[in-house]
């Protein structure tokens, strides 16, 4: 057993071995996720309603983007006491850009809309390699601009919409900061950033000071590279949108990140909020020892119950 490793997390490491992407197994695992993907008996969640839904969009979007939407249908007993008018998050699932859906993290917003009081719409945007960069990045915009449009009618408070994600999904949200910025379409009340993949490996920090204790578990160096690759073509015009690669941080909201000291990402994400902060935007990191990519997936540990409050501390701060 590795010292490095939170003890409590080794059950996570030894139930998913370290993901191998490549052509031939891209397949397989996108199947296997979306098997163990499903939405919960709404019985289990008689306070929390959740919709599935299509926004129209076109454009640079698709011409229709699915989400979930989640909602409190009455006040639950988690929700801080001080939690004032509800607010919004829209939500980005991980999966290396290449795989995932909205439905790989039901559980978490479930238990998140109870702690917080507010909706959540969780965005199926479209993947490499089909969809390379920037498709579902549009997806997203295209998705958070609905949910900005449609407050009055979820009883969301205006102003009060902030962007989550994790992994590639963080990385996204992150992008998707810097774009709802640059195209002054909505001003987003926080950003919270989930162990964000932020950084092509070429540009990582990783690549000249390379960190023997990262990138050993559940997301390899090997499957970055993949999904990078995939995702980001060499030639591509819309680099710029990439977090890590964005010559300007200025003007962007407030900003939660978490990430666990042995994440391949933890170099990148800490020198990002160092540049959010150098830009004047209010951010906070918070690093978890001994904790690997993934490590909120293994809800019970003492770590995650920790990075949990933290989380649900900042988004009643910003949203509520």
């Amino acid at each position: 057993m590795d010292k490095h490793v939170d003890s409590s997390l080794w059950p996570l490491i030894e139930a998913f071995p370290p993901i191998d992407l490549s052509v031939e197994t891209l397949g397989p695992f996108r199947a296997a996720m979306k098997t163990l993907s499903v939405i919960p008996d709404a019985s289990s969640h008689a306070d929390v309603l959740i919709e599935e839904i299509s926004i129209p969009a076109g454009a640079k979007a698709a011409q229709t983007v699915r989400c979930l939407l989640y909602r409190p249908t009455q006040k639950s007993a988690q929700r801080p006491a001080a939690a004032g008018s509800a607010g919004a998050l829209l939500h980005i699932h991980g999966g290396g850009f290449v795989m995932g859906s909205p439905e790989m993290d039901v559980a978490r917003n479930i238990e998140l809309v109870r702690a917080t009081g507010g909706a959540i719409l969780s965005v199926d945007y479209r993947l490499a390699p089909e969809y390379p960069h920037p498709s579902g990045l549009e997806d997203c915009h295209a998705a958070l601009v609905w949910l900005a449009a449609q407050t009055e009618a979820l009883g969301i408070s205006p102003g009060r919409i902030g962007v989550l994600g994790e992994s590639a999904g963080g990385g996204l949200a992150a992008s998707l900061a810097l774009l709802a910025r640059d195209r002054k379409s909505v001003g987003l009340a926080c950003q919270v950033l989930i162990y964000p993949m932020l950084v092509p490996p070429s540009e990582s920090l990783d690549a000249s000071a390379h960190d023997s204790r990262t990138g050993r578990y559940i997301w390899t160096r090997a499957s970055n590279g993949f999904a990078w690759e995939t995702y980001l073509p060499r030639d591509s015009a819309d680099a710029a949108l990439i977090a890590g690669l964005a010559p300007n941080l200025a003007g962007l909201p407030p900003t939660f990140l978490a990430i666990g000291e042995l994440d391949l990402f933890v170099h990148d994400d800490l020198a990002y909020v160092s540049r959010l902060l150098a830009a004047g935007t209010s951010a906070e990191a918070h690093v978890y020892p001994g904790a690997i990519h993934g490590f909120d997936r293994m809800v019970d540990a003492a770590v995650t119950r920790r990075y949990t409050r933290e989380l649900v501390e900042f988004i009643t701060r910003q949203l509520g």
